[in-house]
């Protein structure tokens, strides 16, 4: 990547909402997928990144299929499931299945090998291959240095999401130090979620940087209105506002104190 971490070169109080039908999109026989930032084949310079936030990919993939073993380096990546079974396998050692309320980090830091696959005959013999799509969410941003080890960690939330509270599932946020989050090697920034009920309001952090994706249901975001699933905002300078719904939500919220530039500037 051609980018480093710096102070919050955006700022300016602004709020920008991306509505689900305005990402890129990608159809094929055992993919959908859905980006809020210039990805693979889609590109406008315009849409790299919000803060620290580099990809927000929603991905629907087919039974027994998936993403082969492909190389990643110098990026934390965040993966969070809605519906199915997420298997995923790596050049560290690490095999296994990510299923909803399933945090997953993986470090690529100097170089790792991983495949994620709809297909959970891989995990053993005697293991029955899946009938239905999964659908997951898939987030990167930039470590604070590249060269790193690479690693890898995953925490059970679904208990803690119970309350309806927003909750912080990864982070490298020195105030989440003796918090049970998932570590991520960017001292800058935290991923939460909140799985809303009706009358119990969030609010969201106050930071320089926000990105709030809607991944199920509806909520009102103050300032904003109403917003849907694969709707997303994009917040600079602009924190604790209140998040409220009448029914449910699941929603991802990114808090970053920096943003990205590319070098020289």
């Amino acid at each position: 990547m051609s980018y480093r971490p710096s102070p919050s070169a955006e700022a300016g109080g602004h709020i920008e909402v991306r509505r689900a039908d305005q990402r890129f999109a990608t159809s094929i026989d055992w993919l959908e997928s859905r980006t809020c930032f210039s990805f693979g084949a889609h590109y406008d310079p315009a849409n790299t990144h919000h803060g620290l936030l580099i990809a927000n990919n929603e991905e629907i993939v087919a039974p027994v299929t998936g993403f082969d073993t492909h190389p990643h380096r110098d990026v934390e990546i965040v993966t969070w499931v809605l519906s199915g079974a997420l298997v995923h396998q790596d050049s560290l050692g690490h095999s296994g299945a990510i299923y909803p309320g399933l945090a997953q980090r993986m470090s690529a830091g100097s170089g790792v090998l991983h495949s994620e696959k709809n297909d959970t005959t891989a995990l053993g013999p005697n293991v029955d291959a899946p009938t239905e799509p999964v659908r997951f969410v898939q987030m990167w941003v930039i470590p604070d240095a590249p060269g790193g080890d690479p690693a890898y960690e995953q925490l059970e939330v679904g208990d803690a999401l119970a309350s309806g509270d927003l909750v912080a599932v990864v982070s490298g946020l020195p105030r989440h130090r003796d918090h049970s989050a998932i570590r991520i090697g960017n001292s800058d920034a935290a991923m939460h979620v909140t799985r809303m009920v009706p009358d119990r309001a969030v609010t969201l952090p106050e930071a320089p940087f926000l990105h709030v994706y809607v991944v199920d249901g509806a909520a009102e975001l103050e300032g904003v209105g109403r917003v849907e699933a694969g709707d997303a905002v994009r917040l600079t300078d602009i924190g604790g506002l209140r998040l409220s719904t009448d029914a449910t939500a699941e929603v991802l919220v990114w808090e970053m104190h920096s943003a990205l530039r590319p070098p020289g500037r």
